[in-house]
């Protein structure tokens, strides 16, 4: 009985063979990635920075990182984490090299939102937002921080 059954499944497969499954696109789990350089073409800007601080250390970042507010990161909408940038504060003229892990700000026209210990470098602590000048020295890889 078993025999006669397989033999007609086999008979079935010959005469209507399966149709391959379309691969499905897997979505990323990368959060917040942009994999690409941003659309706008720039080696430098100028623009509003900010920090933050307090309220958000020890908390992981848009790429996977925990959040130092005593390190020298900084966040933008658009730039791929990992990117490294000069950034100078164009009141002092003080400078840093600062990498992007992180995703904002998301207040007014602000271009940048650096970690407290940047700021504190910086020189624009007491102010809370200074004018920046952002230079671009090696876009990143947009990979997000895995943790096992």
């Amino acid at each position: 009985m078993l025999l006669l059954h397989a033999i007609r499944v086999e008979i079935h497969l010959l005469l209507h063979p399966r149709k391959k499954k379309r691969k499905r696109a897997v979505k990323s789990r990368k959060l917040n990635q942009i994999r690409k350089k941003p659309s706008i073409n720039l080696k430098w800007c100028t623009k509003v920075s900010s920090y933050y601080g307090p309220k958000f250390h020890g908390k992981l970042t848009a790429n996977g990182e925990i959040f130092d507010m005593y390190g020298v990161t900084a966040a933008h909408k658009e730039f791929p984490f990992n990117t490294v940038t000069r950034v100078t504060n164009e009141n002092n003229g003080k400078s840093l090299i600062i990498r992007i892990n992180d995703r904002g700000p998301y207040v007014g026209d602000r271009i940048l939102d650096c970690s407290f210990g940047a700021a504190k470098k910086l020189g624009f602590v007491s102010e809370g937002t200074a004018p920046v000048k952002i230079e671009i020295l090696e876009w990143g890889d947009g990979e997000y921080m895995h943790h096992d």
